[in-house]
C-alpha cells in the first residue's frame, strides 16, 4: 500500500486508511475476541488484509462501480471487505444479519450485487436460497468455512483463498490506480433503511457525506485516536458504519468486536469503551438486567443501594453538567461511588465511557436520568440515514432528557408550517439508488430533507424537540393531540414492559398493547412462586395483569400532569400473547414498530378493546426461525385503567 501523508486530502475511506497506516501505524485498529482471546490487528496489519482482500477480488473480475453485499456480525475481517470493495471503486451493501431470505433477496436484486461476502454457514444459507432465481450474484465469498464442507463450491469462495489469490496478484498497479482515482463525490456506502413504512429504499452515501460527517461529529465531541469503541450493533444500520468505519478511520480510534451476541456485555466490560452508542432497547435491557438483581438482593444491599440511588438522582447530572454542588452532597455522592455507582458501572462495562451517545428511538426520561445519575457521560443525537446519522447532538454540559439537542456542525433546521422537522447537511444523501420519486418527495432542490418527524425548536436554547413521527402525530375526536411514543416511552421504563402500541387518533379515547418483558416478569413471577409454561401462559396469568395495570395507572398520573397531553391516557389494554417480531413484519430490524402492519394485523383486538369487551379470542401467523410459518391461538384478557381527570388535576 502506498501511504498518503498524514497531511494529505483525504477524499474516500481508502485514502484515510492510507492516512492512518501512516501516522499510526504500530497502534491497534481492529480486535477481535476468538476463543475467549482478544485479536489485534495494527493499522498496518489492517491495511495489508485489507489490500490482499482486494487483489483478490479484482482477480476474480471486480468491476468500478459492482455493487458487493456483506452480510454477517461484527468481525474485522467484514469492515475489511467494506474498505477493500471501496478500494476497487466498488459499492459495499452490507446486510442486516438477522434479516429474512425474502429481505436478502430484495436488496440483492435491487442492488444487482454481483458479489456477497458472508460471515458463515447461516448467512451462506440465506444468501443460497435468495439467490435462486437472480442472474447478477456470481460469487459468495466465506469468512467462516465450518459446516460447509459438502456445499457445493462452483460458485462459493473462502475469504482466505480470496485473499491468497490477492497476495499472489500482479495487479497492485491497477488496485492502486483505482484508489487513486476515488473522488469526494464517489459513493462511499449504500445502506438500506429499516422499511418502517413499506420496502426499504437504498440510501447512497458519498465520501463527502461520511467523512464531513465523520469529521464535524468527531470535533464536536472531541474524540481522538486513543479512543476505544465496541462494535456490536448491525453492519447495515448506518449508525455502526459512522461510528465503526467512518469516525474510526478519521481519527484512528480502535474498532472492538465481540466474540458473539451472547457475550457482548462480558466483552464490553473487558474492553471498556470510551466512546460508546447503544440504542435505547440495549439501555433499557441493561437497566432491567440491574432492577432483577436488586430484587434478588438481601435487604442490606437493597437498601444501600435505593438509599444512595436518591442521592445519584439530585446530584449526579449536576456534577456531570458542571453545576455548583455543596461540599456535603459531594462527600456522599463519592461515598455512593465508592459503594453503589463505580461497582454498577463497571458490571455494566461503563466505567471508562467518556462519550455516550443514545438515539434510533426516543428513550424514556427515567431511564436516561437514571444512567446520568450514575456519572455516565450519556448524551442524545437525531439522525437519519438520509443525514449519515447526525442531524443534531447534544453538547457537554446542555444534556437533558426531552431535547435532542442542537444541530451538529453544518447542519441547518427549520419547521415546516405542519411541525415537521426538515435539514440540510454535508452528510445529506446523494439519493435513493433506483427511485427518484422518492428522491424528489424527500429532498427538494435547494437540498432540504423532510425527516417525517414533528417537533419544534425551543426558544432561547436553540434545542430541538422530537414529539413523535408526523404521520403518527394526531388528533383525539375532542380535538386534542395525540402523540402516542410520548406514552409508550412511558410505559417501557418499567422494566416489565418490554414493548407498547398506543392507539386513539380519531377516537374519543386512547388504547394499548403492551409485550411483557419475559425475563424481567419471569423473575418476579419465580419469586411470587407463580408456574407458566410458555410467555403466552405468563401474558394472561392475573397478576401479571395486576402488575401491568399498576404500571399503566402510574403512567396515566404522570402523563395526566402535562396539559398539551393529558387526553393521551391509557383507558384499557391488552397484554399481547406473543412479542412484536422483526420476521413476523411487526417490527423493523432495528427494532422499531410498524404501527400500521401491526394496527392492521390486530384490527380485531383494538375492535375489542373499544367495544367494551372484557376478552378477545384471537388466531395469529407466525414465522419460526427456521422460516416456517404457523399459528397461535388466544384468548386475551381486556383490562381497565384508572385515568386521571383533568379537573382533579387543577384541583392539584
Amino acid at each position: 500500500m502506498t501511504p498518503v501523508a498524514p497531511g494529505a486530502d483525504a477524499v474516500s475511506i481508502p485514502h484515510l486508511l492510507a492516512r492512518n497506516v501512516a501516522r499510526h501505524g504500530g497502534k491497534a485498529a481492529y480486535r477481535e475476541k476468538e476463543f475467549g482471546i482478544w485479536q489485534s490487528w495494527t493499522w498496518t496489519q489492517a491495511a495489508e488484509e485489507i489490500d490482499a482482500l482486494a487483489l483478490g477480488l479484482l482477480e476474480m473480475g471486480a468491476n468500478v462501480g459492482d455493487h458487493i453485499a456483506i452480510s454477517g456480525r461484527n468481525r474485522p475481517a467484514l469492515y475489511w471487505a467494506m474498505v477493500a470493495a471501496q478500494k476497487l471503486g466498488c459499492i459495499p451493501v452490507p446486510l442486516y444479519q438477522e434479516a429474512a431470505v425474502e429481505e436478502i433477496a430484495y436488496a440483492l436484486e435491487h442492488s444487482g450485487a454481483r458479489f456477497a461476502i458472508a460471515g458463515d454457514q447461516e448467512q451462506v444459507d440465506k444468501l443460497t436460497e435468495a439467490r435462486q432465481g437472480l442472474t447478477d450474484l456470481e460469487q459468495i465469498i466465506y469468512l467462516d468455512g465450518r459446516g460447509l464442507r459438502r456445499y457445493d463450491h462452483a460458485a462459493m469462495t473462502s475469504y482466505a483463498e480470496v485473499q491468497a489469490a490477492g497476495r499472489k496478484s500482479s495487479l497492485r498497479a491497477e488496485m492502486q490506480a483505482r484508489t487513486d482515482a476515488r473522488t469526494y463525490d464517489d459513493t462511499c456506502v449504500m445502506l438500506y433503511t429499516s422499511g418502517t413504512t413499506g420496502r426499504p429504499k437504498g440510501v447512497v452515501l458519498s465520501n463527502r457525506n461520511v467523512i464531513e460527517t465523520s469529521k464535524n461529529s468527531a470535533t464536536f465531541d472531541d474524540l481522538r485516536a486513543g479512543d476505544e469503541v465496541l462494535a456490536y450493533l448491525p453492519m447495515a444500520w448506518v449508525g455502526d458504519f459512522i461510528f465503526s468505519v467512518g469516525q474510526a478511520m478519521w481519527t484512528g480510534f480502535c474498532v472492538n468486536c465481540p466474540e458473539s451476541a451472547d457475550t457482548m456485555l462480558t466483552d464490553l466490560r473487558e474492553i471498556g469503551p470510551t466512546y460508546y452508542f447503544a440504542p435505547p432497547r440495549v439501555f433499557e435491557t441493561q437497566l432491567t438486567t440491574v432492577m432483577i438483581r436488586m430484587e434478588d438482593a438481601g435487604r442490606f444491599k437493597k437498601g444501600l443501594f435505593d438509599h444512595y440511588m436518591k442521592i445519584a438522582r439530585r446530584v449526579g447530572p449536576a456534577l456531570l453538567d458542571g453545576k455548583s454542588v455543596g461540599l456535603l452532597d459531594r462527600l456522599r455522592y463519592a461515598m455512593g461511588s465508592l459503594l453503589v455507582y463505580g461497582p454498577l458501572k463497571n458490571t455494566l462495562g461503563l466505567s471508562r465511557v467518556r462519550v455516550g451517545y443514545t438515539a434510533g428511538e426516543a428513550i424514556g426520561p427515567e431511564i436516561f436520568d437514571f444512567y446520568r445519575s450514575l456519572g455516565i457521560n450519556l448524551k442524545q443525537l437525531y439522525g437519519q440515514t438520509e443525514a449519515t446519522v447526525f442531524i443534531t447532538q447534544q453538547p457537554d454540559g446542555q444534556v437533558r432528557s426531552d431535547t435532542v439537542g442542537v444541530p451538529s456542525p453544518g447542519v441547518e433546521l427549520r419547521i415546516a408550517d405542519n411541525g415537521e422537522v426538515y435539514y440540510r447537511s454535508p452528510g445529506t444523501f446523494v439519493e435513493y439508488y433506483k427511485n427518484a420519486e422518492s428522491t424528489a418527495s424527500t429532498k427538494d432542490a435547494e437540498g432540504w430533507v423532510a425527516t417525517g418527524d414533528a417537533g419544534f425548536i425551543e426558544e432561547g436554547t436553540g434545542h430541538l424537540r422530537i414529539i413523535d413521527r408526523a404521520k403518527d402525530v394526531g388528533k383525539m375526536a375532542d380535538g386534542a393531540m395525540f402523540a402516542p411514543k410520548y406514552v409508550e416511552n412511558k410505559l417501557k421504563f418499567y422494566p416489565n414492559i418490554l414493548e407498547a402500541v398506543v392507539f386513539g387518533a380519531g377516537r374519543d379515547r386512547c388504547v394499548a398493547f403492551i409485550n411483557i418483558d419475559l425475563n424481567a416478569v419471569g423473575n418476579w413471577a419465580e419469586r411470587k412462586n407463580i408456574a407458566y409454561s410458555s410467555y403466552q401462559e405468563l401474558s394472561q396469568h392475573p397478576q401479571v395483569l395486576d402488575l401491568v395495570e399498576s404500571h399503566v395507572n402510574a403512567v396515566n398520573e404522570s402523563v395526566a400532569q402535562d396539559p398539551m397531553l393529558a387526553a393521551c391516557q391509557i383507558h384499557r389494554f391488552l397484554v399481547l400473547h406473543k412479542e412484536l417480531d422483526a420476521d413476523d413484519g411487526e417490527m423493523t430490524r432495528s427494532r422499531k414498530v410498524r404501527r400500521a402492519v401491526v394496527g392492521d394485523k390486530f384490527a380485531d383486538l383494538i375492535a375489542a378493546l373499544y367495544d367494551g369487551s372484557s376478552e378477545v379470542y384471537t388466531e395469529t401467523e407466525v414465522t419460526y426461525e427456521d422460516g416456517r410459518k404457523g399459528a397461535i391461538k388466544a384468548t386475551l384478557a381486556i383490562r381497565d385503567a384508572k385515568v386521571v381527570s383533568a379537573t382533579r388535576m387543577a384541583a392539584e
